[in-house]
């Protein structure tokens, strides 16, 4: 494990481990053999709270007690606009929210763990780590 490591988590590792019966088996499992603590963007927490169902609440409220919640600020949107910018020359934009997620990440100078690579990819200088 790397001592003190903090990683970043998309919605989507967030998403299959409420999804799967064996929680063992989920890339959020395999990453906390790896990592000491995790982070989310508030665009993560917005993301699940408004797709959560009432029976889901307690779950997710237990989740984010343990998880730090890295604001949207103004550095974020600063590297925001740039990502997207790179993004729209090459034509290769992806989706508001994960344009947020990839800015916090970056601009926090956090890995992002995600199941998504096919967005997250495109954008450069952004480290991702995917699942083994």
């Amino acid at each position: 494990m790397e001592n003190g490591a903090l990683i970043q988590l998309d919605t989507s590792v967030l998403i299959d481990y409420l999804r799967k019966t064996k929680k063992a088996n989920t890339f959020f499992v395999e990453l906390a053999d790896r990592y000491d603590y995790f982070a989310v963007s508030v665009i993560t927490k917005f993301e699940i709270y408004i797709g959560c169902t009432e029976a889901q609440k307690p779950f997710w409220n237990a989740i984010f007690e343990n998880i730090t919640v890295l604001p949207l600020n103004n550095e974020c949107i600063e590297a925001a606009i740039k990502i997207q910018q790179q993004l729209k020359k090459k034509s290769k934009q992806i989706d508001l929210p994960d344009l947020l997620i990839a800015a916090t990440a970056y601009q926090n100078g956090l890995p992002l763990a995600t199941l998504n690579t096919k967005h997250f990819n495109r954008v450069d200088n952004l480290e991702l780590v995917a699942r083994l």
